[in-house]
């Protein structure tokens, strides 16, 4: 059975190791949420606000965070492999050594997002907002990586190592 936590008021709770697997988390408010080492595999967190919420060591993969609010929020070292954060506010947000393997950050506000370490192969970052070269620069791989073509043509001028299939 799939937990029903749509739009709940969760903001500041201690959630830190909770099982919410395949939950329904939509437009529930998680500010400054403790989720640290939380496992959210699959849940539903569209529209839901995760503003400076600790994501670190969490395990996102396949959740959606369609359109969500994560500004500052902390995702290091996370999986969030095959995650959608598709229109998602990432202002600020720390991926840093996040495994973001087939995520889709289309149309994802990235400006200021720390993606140093980070795994983004396979991920679509096509009409991602406010992504620069730099902030990818920093990243483990961009192997199979989605962009839109002016960023993949100065990517792969100066970080061509980037491409290179990983080991």
């Amino acid at each position: 059975m799939r937990a029903n936590l749509i739009g709940a008021n969760l903001q500041g709770a201690n959630l830190q190791g909770a099982h919410l697997e395949w939950a329904y988390l939509g437009g529930a408010n998680l500010n400054e949420a403790n989720l640290r080492g939380a496992n959210l595999f699959s849940a539903d967190l569209t529209e839901a606000n995760l503003q400076g919420a600790n994501l670190i060591e969490a395990n996102i993969e396949m959740a959606t965070f369609q359109l969500a609010k994560l500004h500052l929020a902390n995702f290091k070292d996370s999986n969030l492999q095959g995650a959608n954060l598709q229109g998602a506010d990432l202002y600020g947000a720390d991926l840093q050594r996040a495994n973001l393997r087939g995520a889709n950050f289309y149309g994802a506000d990235l400006q200021e997002a720390s993606l140093q370490g980070a795994n983004l192969q396979g991920a679509d970052l096509e009409r991602a907002q406010h992504l620069s070269v730099y902030q990818l620069s920093k990243v483990k791989t961009l192997y199979a990586t989605k962009f839109d073509e002016e960023l993949l043509i100065s990517l792969k001028e100066k970080y061509p190592v980037l491409f290179e299939k990983p080991e």
